[in-house]
């Protein structure tokens, strides 16, 4: 088997560079994943009957997400490092499988982002009547760990003043300014869009040219494999 060029080996170390790369913002994601199932404040929302869809779904979307971004990074890192076509095939069919559902996800956040907070709202709006009528110290908790989240208080101006006890607390300014939940959760998505948008792109781009690099140092491989 001949030995690959200088240009062929750069693209080899790449790739292997790439993909540890790759692998750790897999680890990172995952654990991002487990931390928010995982963690007792969070899971008082994904344990709540009403809980919101797209925030439990999001979890278990990191979670998956995660880990198949661990898989590939290590299937990229091996298949470069022994230089194995079979390896870098199968990386890039996950790549791109992962790039498929990336921009399904973007597509679907995209045109859903008003039902997505909507359902949020009303997950909130749900909770705080519960909670108005019952005193339940669950769903109290509950909502203690929105607002604190979101620095938000009550649904708006129909806000209970026995129901302050349960908004974050501050300077009296503050409390006095403070925004209400509904507001909070749309400026939220507002402000946030843009800079997902910003890493979807990013995380898009890399993956393209992962799926690019796969290929040159594949053929790159057999080649080489074929020249006795």
């Amino acid at each position: 088997m001949a030995a690959l060029s200088g240009g062929e080996t750069c693209v080899k170390y790449l790739m292997f560079a790439f993909n540890l790369v790759f692998w750790l913002a897999g680890t990172t994601v995952l654990a991002i994943g487990l931390w928010l199932r995982l963690d007792p404040q969070n899971k008082v929302l994904l344990e709540e009957e009403n809980s919101p869809y797209a925030f439990y779904a999001g979890v278990y979307v990191l979670i998956g997400a995660g880990a198949l971004i661990m898989v590939v990074g290590f299937l990229g890192c091996c298949g470069a490092i022994r230089e194995s076509p079979c390896m870098l095939g199968v990386f890039f069919f996950f790549l791109l499988i992962l790039f498929a559902i990336e921009v399904a996800a973007g597509i679907w956040g995209f045109s859903n982002q008003t039902k997505v907070v909507e359902d949020i709202s009303s997950f909130y709006m749900q909770t705080y009547k519960d909670y108005t009528s019952t005193g339940d110290e669950r769903v109290k908790e509950t909502l203690r760990l929105i607002q604190a989240q979101l620095k938000c208080c009550g649904p708006g101006k129909d806000t209970d003043e026995s129901f302050k006890e349960t908004c974050p607390r501050g300077e009296p300014l503050e409390e006095l300014l403070i925004k209400s939940c509904p507001d909070a959760i749309e400026e939220v998505f507002d402000s946030k869009l843009h800079i997902i948008a910003v890493v979807g792109i990013t995380m898009g781009v890399v993956m393209v040219f992962g799926m690019i690099f796969s290929m040159l140092l594949c053929c790159a491989i057999r080649k080489s494999q074929e020249v006795v």
